[in-house]
């Protein structure tokens, strides 16, 4: 009898055992710059992941559990960036929303692939990172050929007779942007006068805009990030220049405004549709605000990158990396971002950039 019972106990512990695992949280990552100059953009990832996790779990997560939610800083360091990557997959996410630098996230796609995560970024838009041939990364942002294109064409229309100088910071993201629009323009036969590089970080950027303000430059377009876009306006603007500022959607960020005040009145960029102004997204935008933030940037960019990964769990009746990646290729989902589907790359299929421009603090459409 005695035998019996501690059979009976036993089982009674594999099966409490059994139905804890099957109900276990779902651990997945948001990866971004966290810390660094770049953190503002983390910030925005960051707040838009955790929004997307308590919205899941409140509405009964995915597949009868609950998401938990891993951050993770790579400060758009390469090497750091590798180093998160191989702690998160250690610690079994089965998503990646991540990471914001194109430089980060096409090493980290190494890690992805070798510990078979599927990673999401909502920000890295350098062509390559999709043009690895790895049908476990996708994004939900546009890519550098179709922004550069945009912003060469809208230049060339806008802008025609004009000086025109191109800059860059030298990174995988800067580059790409600067390059792709240098391209557009060249094709529509506007030659820059000018084609220089900066080291991002630095303060003092007064020698180059000597060399833009000695060869007449009357519109810059620069590849890079807000803060230094910001340094330069300042400084053109020091030097009595009126040089219009053209650049990527880097410069989504309150921050930039904060660096130029005033002064960045009228600079231009390009950047997808603005997903605040999507209807359906207007509940969640309604809850940020009431939080205090500001959905600017790429939050809701991390919120549907999130929403795209369970709709498609749910889809296929599994988190396995396997199922749920069939699920991504050939699925719609509706997200904040409105519906969106991938193509074999795993590009999103949405509309294009369009252009936007600084005024009275904010940004908006540009006319």
């Amino acid at each position: 009898m005695k035998l019996v019972r501690s059979i009976v106990a036993a089982a009674a512990v594999v099966a409490a055992v059994g139905a804890t695992a099957a109900k276990a949280d779902i651990p997945i990552a948001v990866i971004g710059p966290m810390t660094g100059q770049y953190a503002a953009f983390g910030a925005q990832m960051k707040a838009g992941a955790e929004q997307a996790v308590a919205d899941i779990n409140k509405a009964g997560g995915v597949l009868g559990q609950k998401l938990v939610l891993e951050v993770g800083d790579d400060a758009c360091d390469p090497k750091q960036a590798v180093a998160v990557a191989n702690q998160m997959t250690a610690k079994g996410v089965k998503l990646v929303a991540g990471h914001f630098c194109s430089g980060s996230s096409i090493p980290a796609s190494d890690v992805y692939l070798e510990e078979n995560v599927i990673q999401i970024s909502p920000a890295s838009t350098n062509p390559k990172l999709t043009e690895q041939g790895r049908n476990n990364i996708f994004r939900t942002c546009g890519r550098d050929d179709q922004q550069g294109k945009v912003a060469g064409d809208y230049i060339a229309d806008h802008f025609a007779g004009k000086k025109v100088a191109i800059v860059h910071d030298k990174q995988a993201y800067s580059k790409g942007l600067a390059d792709e629009t240098k391209k557009e323009l060249n094709a529509r036969g506007v030659q820059e006068v000018l084609y220089e590089t900066i080291t991002p970080g630095e303060k003092d950027y007064s020698a180059l805009v000597s060399k833009l303000k000695q060869a007449g430059v009357e519109v810059l377009y620069y590849g890079g990030y807000h803060t230094e876009a910001g340094l330069i306006v300042r400084q053109m603007r020091e030097q009595g220049m009126s040089t219009v500022l053209i650049s990527g959607d880097a410069l989504v960020t309150q921050e930039y405004w904060g660096i130029t005040g005033p002064l960045g009145e009228g600079t231009m960029m390009t950047f997808s549709p603005d997903p605040r102004k999507n209807p359906a997204a207007a509940p969640v935008v309604a809850e940020f605000r009431g939080k205090g933030i500001e959905p600017e940037g790429y939050t809701l960019y991390t919120y549907g990158a999130i929403q795209a990964w369970v709709d498609a769990a749910k889809e296929a009746g599994a988190t396995d990396t396997a199922k749920v990646v069939d699920k991504l290729h050939t699925g719609t989902f509706d997200t904040v971002l409105g519906k969106i589907s991938f193509d074999e790359k795993g590009d999103v299929k949405a509309p294009g950039y369009v252009f936007y421009v600084w005024k009275d603090g904010k940004y908006d459409y540009a006319q």
